[in-house]
């Protein structure tokens, strides 16, 4: 079989490698489609993706249009003669005619159980909304923000201070080998596509440094569910005396008191509506993270006094 494979993120690439290392020997990658480099970093290094980085190790061509949609790129997918095409995090929704390309259509890996949480950031919303599971799903693409019928699903269960950081990390390993399951299953026709339903989809629309904001009089397990949802970008923060303290890890506690106050500082226990947090780990504005023992140290609170 043929595979034509688009992603770009860290994600994408844990799938591709896992395809070359598990898939048979008789499955070629004969192409792989990728977002363009991009600079990183203070010195703005221009850097290939980390989809590229992997295709060039095993030689395999890659392909970086700014857009799917010209004759000119069509045409190159047609030349690849792709039977299958298998999209992980691309970025790109894929027209039509493409997709009408391979004689197998095209798969995609999405980090959510379908329908729920179509869109951009399945796995932090899932975390901050609270959810206590999650999971991947193989799904047959159409032209729509995934909407087409499912092929397989496999649900992760969400510990109770996971980051979405750390369960992309479990997400990721998941779903590359579920999509390797897909790929052997969909050869032999032994998948059964089974439409979503519409009236159960939700959106999980991209994160913006806006909602990192929050203030102690909010709910404390929204606000725990917030700090972890946002890690690692773009990190919840509160203001105290005009400067940013980001809050990378905090722990729900069902003490309470007036929202702000300091109901303890080793741990530091900070009062919120129907709660308290414990601010495990802190950076405060222009300084390295530390733990929120050694920031209320360094601030020398006490006891009774208030972050707001």
């Amino acid at each position: 079989m043929r595979i034509l494979f688009m992603g770009t993120p860290d994600i994408a690439a844990q799938s591709l490698q896992t395809m070359l290392e598990t898939l048979p020997k008789t499955y070629e990658i004969c192409g792989v489609f990728t977002r363009e480099d991009k600079p990183v970093g203070r010195k703005q290094i221009l850097t290939a993706p980390p989809v590229k980085q992997i295709a060039q190790k095993y030689g395999i061509p890659v392909f970086q249009p700014k857009t799917l949609r010209t004759p000119e790129t069509v045409e190159q997918i047609r030349e690849l003669r792709p039977e299958l095409i298998v999209v992980v995090a691309y970025g790109r929704i894929l027209p039509q005619e493409v997709l009408d390309i391979p004689r197998l259509g095209a798969i995609n890996l999405h980090v959510s159980l379908l329908p729920k949480y179509r869109g951009a950031a399945p796995v932090q919303w899932a975390v901050i909304n609270g959810d206590e599971e999650t999971g991947v799903t193989i799904m047959q693409l159409d032209a729509g923000l995934d909407t087409g019928d499912i092929l397989l699903v496999e649900k992760i269960g969400i510990p109770e201070n996971m980051t979405s950081g750390e369960l992309f990390e479990s997400v990721s390993s998941t779903g590359a080998s579920l999509l390797c399951k897909a790929i052997c299953k969909i050869e032999s026709r032994e998948l059964t596509p089974i439409p979503q339903d519409e009236k159960c989809a939700t959106l999980a629309p991209p994160l913006n440094k806006e909602m990192a904001l929050f203030q102690f009089a909010q709910p404390a397990r929204k606000l725990h569910n917030l700090i972890r949802g946002l890690n690692p970008w773009p990190i919840a923060y509160f203001m105290y005396q005009g400067k940013k303290i980001k809050v990378r890890r905090a722990k729900f506690h069902s003490q309470s008191g007036r929202p702000g106050e300091i109901l303890g500082v080793n741990p530091l226990l900070v009062a919120c509506e129907n709660g308290s947090l414990e601010l495990l780990e802190v950076v405060p504005e222009g300084g390295k993270p530390m733990s929120g023992n050694a920031w209320a140290a360094g601030r020398r609170f006490h006891v009774g006094d208030c972050l707001e």
